[in-house]
This record gives structure tokens, sequence and C-alpha cells, in this order.
């Protein structure tokens, strides 16, 4: 029930930031649902005695943040201006793909076998033909696109910085002081952006379940399902949120894929999951931490 609620869960937040972008800033959204989801997780990390750890780890904290939250949420909801839901979706679902090219900068090194080349190969095809024969046009289509491909690097880099840096702290120390920063830096912004009158309920409500939904409850059910069938099957989400986001941009928001968006998508999945497949117990333990890190890619993901 957990697994099947989150895969539904994080493949929400692209349908309801497009819905919430009809009357707030991308800064005031992504700054709306880091402080929701901080004010719920910080007291549950407080209580668990996790955020002592987190003051002699505070420069990889700090960069996680930016990384994590503040870089992928503010581009997110960006990009959304000039791009379909269901095509922030099927882009974010390279995370996994990314996150196997960038590993061995962070000193993380796995063998890059047949299976892996291979499905590494298939993602970036799969990238290529959705980018190249799909529906976007005019600069601020590719705009759209830009925004999503800075959202996928910083949704890759900030695991690999958990697993690098803050492999044996508590998790629930690291996330809650990284979003309580992330919401500091974004404080400006969304304040400098903030609408002259009171958003329509439609807007408040999408912002208030990316918030307490998407990031906070997601992230909840995500240490549950960790703690409870390990992260290597509890990874396995990663390949359900996707289709979720797609299923709903194209449904309710009546957005186009194609013929060629569906095999570009099916490309991009088994791509990931070759890529990412074979892990060995050690790849398991390694996998741990990113996980709890939030990796919706998190999505947002979150």
């Amino acid at each position: 029930m957990a697994f099947a609620a989150l895969g539904v869960i994080w493949g929400l937040p692209y349908f309801f930031i497009k819905l919430a972008i009809q009357g707030l800033s991308p800064a005031a959204i992504a700054w709306g649902r880091i402080v929701l989801a901080a004010l719920i997780l910080l007291p549950i990390a407080w209580r668990r005695g996790a955020l002592p750890a987190v003051m002699a780890h505070k420069l990889p904290v700090g960069v996680f943040a930016v990384v994590e939250f503040v870089i992928p949420f503010s581009a997110i909801a960006l990009g959304e201006r000039w791009i379909s839901s269901s095509l922030t979706g099927i882009l974010i679902a390279t995370v996994p793909l990314t996150i196997a090219l960038l590993s061995r900068f962070f000193g993380l090194h796995e063998r890059l076998g047949a299976w892996r080349l291979a499905g590494l190969l298939l993602g970036f095809a799969g990238v290529v033909i959705l980018l190249g024969f799909g529906t976007i046009s005019g600069a601020l289509g590719w705009a759209g696109v830009g925004c999503m491909l800075l959202a996928v690097l910083g949704y890759a880099i900030g695991p690999l910085i958990i697993q690098r840096h803050l492999g044996n702290v508590d998790p629930f120390g690291p996330l809650a002081a990284s979003l309580v920063v992330a919401s500091i830096v974004l404080l400006p912004a969304a304040a400098v952006a903030l609408p002259s009158q009171v958003p329509a309920p439609l807007v408040l409500w999408s912002l208030g379940i990316l918030g307490a939904v998407c990031t906070a409850l997601g992230m909840l059910l995500w240490f549950y399902l960790i703690g409870h069938a390990g992260a290597a099957r509890a990874s396995v989400i990663t390949y359900i949120n996707p289709v979720v986001a797609t299923l709903l941009g194209v449904s309710l928001l009546h957005e186009h894929l194609g013929v060629v968006g569906c095999i570009a998508f099916a490309l991009i999945l088994l791509g990931s999951w070759l890529a990412t497949r074979g892990k060995t117990s050690g790849g398991e333990a390694q996998t741990r931490d990113p996980g709890t890190a939030g990796l919706e890619s998190p999505g947002g993901n979150h």
C-alpha cells in the first residue's frame, strides 16, 4: 500500500505545479512547498534527535539544499510555464541515467558493464527522439527543456552528495535542515514575486498538496519503504512516478504525447532500468542513503 501510494504521490507534483503557476510565481511555488514540508518534517527530525549531528556537516547539507530543492523546485515550476507536465515527467525520468553518468565524479565507482552501457545508450536515444521529433517548438519551449535538464542535474547531484558525505547520518536530520536552508535561500525571490492579491483556492490547494503531500508525506512513505523493503526494492518507484505524471497530464490537462513521445518514454524508462540494475549487496548499502535523500528524482519527485 505504501508503494502504491508513493507511486501516485510522486507522480502528482508536475500536475499540481501546472495548476499553481496560474496564480503564483515559480519562486513562490518552490518556497511555499519547501516551507510546508519543513514545518512538518522539522519537528519529526527534532524528536528523533537527528538535528545535532547535522552541525558537523554544514557544508554538504547547504550544498544539498541548493541542488536538491532550490534549483530543481524553481526550475521545474519555471519550465512548466512553457512545456507540458507530461513532458516534464518524462524528462525528470532521466535522473537515474544522470546519476549513473555522474557517480564517477563523486568517487563512487561502479563497473560499467554491457547492460549498464546499453541502458545509458537507450536512455540517451529516448531523450534525442523526444527532443528531436517531439512537440517542442520555439525558444520558450526549449527554455522549458533547459529548465528540466537543470532540475535533472540537481536531482542527480543531491543523492550523490548524501551518499558521499552524509552516509552515516540519520537522513531525517539532513533532510529537515536542508529544507530550512532552502526556504531561507528562496525567501527573497519569493517575497519579491508575491502576488498582488490572494490566489484562487485551486492555486492554494495545489500549493498545499505540493508541500504537505508530495514533499513531506512522500518522504515519510519513502523512509518507511526503505526500512521495510530495502533501498534497492524501494527504488523501483523511480519508474512508476513518470507514468503517473504522464497519465495525469494527458487525461486531465489534455496534453498531447503522441506516438513519438510514447516511444521515447519507453526507451528512457528501459534505459534507466538497465543502467541501474544488477546492484550488488554493497550497492544496496550505497543506495540506501541517496534513496532516503528523496531521489524523484526527486522529486519531486518530491
